[in-house]
C-alpha cells in the first residue's frame, strides 16, 4: 500500500521584534505610546492552550493598529502565568508583533526609536522561522 506524506507549512506572515526591558507591561507600553505615537490598548490575555498534564497560561496582550496602512501592531509578554510563550527566547521579555504590510524603512525606524528608550535595553528583529515554538505566535 502506498503511503502519502502530508507536509504542513505554517504561514508566518508577520514581522517579529524581540524587547528586552524589567517594566512591567503597562509602563512599557506608557513608553512605547508616548516615544513612537502609538496607542496601544490592553486586550484580553492570549490564552496558550496547555498539553496533557499542564496548567493553561495566559499572557498580556496589547493591540494597535495603524489605520492608513492596516498595520497591525501586537505587543505580548514573553513571560506568562505558567512559563514563557516562546521558551528558547527566555531572556527576552516581550514580543512585538506586526502584521500586514509594513516598509522596511518604518520598521528600521521603529527599532532605532524602542532602542532610544531608556528603560529597553534591547529592541532587536527576530526571524519567526527559525523560532522552534513559533506555533504560539498563530492566533
Amino acid at each position: 500500500m502506498n503511503k502519502k506524506v502530508l507536509k504542513f507549512e505554517i504561514d508566518l506572515d508577520f514581522v517579529l521584534l524581540a524587547i528586552t526591558s524589567s517594566l512591567k507591561d503597562y509602563r512599557l507600553c506608557y513608553m512605547v505610546n508616548r516615544d513612537l505615537n502609538f496607542n496601544f490598548v490592553k486586550s484580553e490575555d492570549l490564552f496558550l492552550h496547555p498539553l496533557h498534564g499542564e496548567a493553561p497560561s495566559y499572557f498580556s496582550f496589547y493591540k494597535y493598529c495603524w489605520e492608513s496602512s492596516e498595520t497591525e501592531f501586537y505587543l505580548i509578554s514573553n513571560k506568562g502565568s505558567e512559563g514563557y510563550l516562546i521558551p528558547e527566547m527566555n531572556k527576552t521579555d516581550y514580543l512585538l508583533m506586526i502584521k500586514n504590510y509594513i516598509d522596511v524603512n518604518d520598521l528600521e525606524d521603529i527599532v532605532l526609536r524602542l532602542n532610544r528608550i531608556p528603560e529597553i535595553v534591547a529592541a532587536v528583529k527576530v526571524d519567526p522561522k527559525k523560532i522552534k515554538s513559533r506555533e504560539n505566535l498563530l492566533f
